[in-house]
């Protein structure tokens, strides 16, 4: 990751690290309804899904000094529209970003690699009775 974007003030500089725009991204993504988690891309032919500690890695930013383009890679739940899911998507986090960091957003990329199933509980969830 690079080093960030500074932002002058009176009173010196504020930097934003672009793991914190890769977080900020990421929360913003799984906060969209269809939305299963974050993919930290794909192992042999699956797609590798990401708890909530791992957000930044299923995101990919790039911040100029007054602009960001991100590319998000995520699972989305079976049954779910995912045309409208992107679109919720990149509007959730372009608004998301402007509004937390300033830096204007030129483009969010999604990338759907792979679909959640409802799984179904086994045996050994259920505990033995």
């Amino acid at each position: 990751m690079g080093e960030g974007r500074s932002l002058p003030s009176e009173h010196g500089s504020i930097r934003i690290a672009d793991e914190v725009v890769s977080i900020i991204a990421g929360l913003a993504a799984t906060e969209v309804e269809g939305v299963a988690s974050m993919s930290g891309g794909i192992a042999g032919g699956i797609a590798e899904a990401l708890g909530r500690k791992n957000l930044s890695k299923g995101v990919k930013v790039e911040v100029g000094e007054e602009e960001t383009a991100i590319d998000l890679y995520m699972i989305v739940h079976y049954g779910s529209r995912i045309p409208d899911v992107a679109w919720s998507v990149q509007e959730n986090v372009k608004k998301a970003i402007e509004n937390m960091t300033g830096l204007k957003v030129v483009k969010v990329n999604v990338h759907v690699q792979g679909v959640s199933f409802p799984h179904e509980r086994t045996e050994e969830e259920e505990g033995v009775k």
